[in-house]
């Protein structure tokens, strides 16, 4: 387990470097251009247009949510999600204006 633990960390460290260093405000625009056709993406809205798309604000307030995670969430594929992969130069804006949503 601790040698498991030892490989991640240094995996994440990038990630969470990079998520912090967002834009809210260009993260918001892009949600709200690519993003919320399927998922609620401003404050407050707790029904996606997707029943299957959870909130951002339902996103952002998961125990354990970091930046980190989000990171790699985005990175991954899901089930019910079409192939979709934010570009590089927006997923820290993207994670940004998720993580601002945290209550």
């Amino acid at each position: 387990m601790i040698r498991v633990f030892c490989l991640l960390v240094p995996l994440l460290i990038p990630y969470s470097a990079f998520a912090q260093e967002g834009n809210v405000e260009a993260g918001k625009a892009y949600a709200q251009a690519a993003c919320a056709e399927c998922h609620a993406v401003r404050a407050g809205s707790l029904l996606s247009p997707n029943v299957g798309a959870p909130p951002f604000e339902k996103i952002a307030n998961t125990p354990g949510m970091t930046g980190a995670a989000l990171y790699v969430i985005l990175q991954s594929t899901h089930r019910e999600m079409p192939d979709f992969i934010i570009p590089a130069k927006d997923k820290a804006d993207v994670v940004a204006y998720i993580l601002s949503l945290k209550q």
